[in-house]
């Protein structure tokens, strides 16, 4: 092991935490950095703008943007991710799966197509990571440019900014700002327009709730120098149509609409497939420094891990192509199945839960925070209908347009709407050795009904 803890790879870190469990979960880190404001307005008020008028979120700062180019990238694309390669190329987009040789997922995030032979991937970095070792072991003719997160950027500053406009006056924004009428961009396509006279990009695709009328989304970007002016003139343009800033609250409780479950453990820190990654990754990436909290608990962390289809990604699984893991995937896809689903909580219960963790005497269940629950990176709970385990409940929270707490569940295949089940709400042990978790808090039941699509839906 080297004396500078800095050095260390993935396997060093995990060797030295006695397992990958005991390092994750005893990690202080809280949610992904975000490095703007928390609210603009209010939470609330954000939440309102993007199904009543228009929300712009600033992306420009909190994602990884990995650029692929070279005469080989489409092959590593095909290769490395579930997806169809059949579409692959200009102002394409998708989003992006990648799984390991046992068919679990690795990673997630989007696939732009700016040229035919260039590719960006962008996102949290787990995905694009995986892609760049496999280039590297495969001697694959690409070239990678790699511009992290800011709050790890060597250079202190950004290619591009980013920009998502997200709500039913996003077009009327749009259109005003670039100064005229422009075709509707059809969903997962991209298309270019001046903002006060800059070339801009933009992808169609939603950040909160479910594409449709009310949930019209635009991710614009371009070279990071016009980001400002951009940002002036789509502000002016959105006064009179309601548009609100979005901070990094509001942000994350998109999920709760939306359905995406921003983060599992990547199936990278246990197999021997996989040993050479783990020498390959840094111990203080963000394969290692995510943290799981949550009331479910095992020793095995393979029990840890998901398949595509649980996280919601069955229909982006393409089985017209090869790819890593496509065999694994397939005899999988066999046995019996646990799916994505939301979980509606009661809201007596979950009132009882905030009146006793913030005003009861004595001992209390661990707080509950609104809008987003969940302190930790990566938080699993357990799901019980009656003494059997059916499922986990991952990330959730509070929306003012859905009007409860709803959280985004993996649970058994034979579940379905209607159904009602318990989350199990609080830390095994009180919190004891979780560096997320208020200490000595008991742990209780929140009944909650399963719902089988996403609460703007209903």
């Amino acid at each position: 092991m080297t004396d500078q803890p800095h050095l260390e790879t993935l396997q060093q870190r995990i060797d030295r935490s006695g397992g990958a469990l005991a390092m994750l979960r005893t990690n202080p880190a809280t949610h992904y950095p975000f490095t703007y404001a928390q609210e603009y307005t209010t939470w609330h008020n954000e939440q309102w703008a993007w199904k009543n008028a228009c929300v712009l979120f600033d992306q420009s700062h909190h994602m990884t943007e990995v650029h692929i180019t070279g005469p080989d990238v489409k092959r590593l694309i095909s290769d490395t991710g579930v997806n169809s390669p059949a579409t692959l190329g200009r102002d394409r987009a998708k989003q992006f799966v990648a799984v390991g040789p046992d068919g679990r997922y690795i990673g997630d995030c989007i696939l732009f197509g700016l040229e035919e032979d260039h590719l960006s991937l962008v996102g949290v970095p787990q995905a694009a990571n995986w892609v760049q070792f496999q280039a590297q072991q495969g001697g694959y003719d690409v070239e990678f440019s790699v511009d992290p997160a800011s709050v790890h950027n060597p250079l202190g500053r950004r290619q591009h900014y980013r920009y998502q406009l997200n709500g039913p006056r996003t077009q009327e924004i749009l259109e005003r700002a670039v100064g005229g009428p422009i075709d509707r961009i059809p969903f997962f396509r991209m298309g270019s327009f001046e903002i006060a006279g800059t070339p801009v990009r933009a992808l169609n695709h939603t950040m909160a709730g479910v594409p449709g009328e009310e949930y019209t989304g635009l991710e614009l970007f371009g070279p990071v120098e016009h980001g400002p002016r951009v940002l002036e003139t789509l502000l002016h343009a959105g006064a009179q149509s309601g548009l609100r800033q979005g901070g990094a609250v509001s942000y994350l409780s998109s999920t709760v609409e939306s359905g995406w479950i921003p983060a599992v453990p990547a199936a990278v820190y246990s197999s021997p497939e996989t040993a050479a990654y783990r020498q390959h990754l840094p111990g203080f990436g963000m394969e290692g420094m995510i943290t799981i909290e949550g009331s479910y608990v095992s020793d095995d962390i393979q029990d840890y891990y998901f398949y595509p289809w649980e996280l919601g990604y069955g229909s982006i699984v393409k089985l017209d192509h090869d790819f890593i893991g496509r065999a694994a995937l397939e005899q999988a896809a066999q046995g019996p199945k646990r799916l994505k689903r939301w979980l509606e909580w009661d809201t007596d219960d979950v009132m009882e839960v905030v009146r006793a963790g913030f005003f009861g005497d004595g001992p209390r269940p661990k707080l509950l925070s609104l809008p987003n629950l969940n302190p930790a990176t990566i938080y699993l709970d357990s799901v019980m209908r009656g003494d059997r385990l059916v499922g986990l409940s991952t990330w959730g929270g509070y929306t003012v347009n859905v009007g409860r707490v709803v959280t985004i569940a993996i649970l058994d295949e034979s579940l379905t709407d209607g159904d009602r089940v318990e989350v199990l709400w609080g830390e095994p042990d009180g919190g004891a050795g979780r560096p997320l978790s208020e200490p000595h808090h008991l742990q209780t039941t929140i009944r909650a009904t399963v719902r089988t699509r996403p609460p703007a839906q209903h």
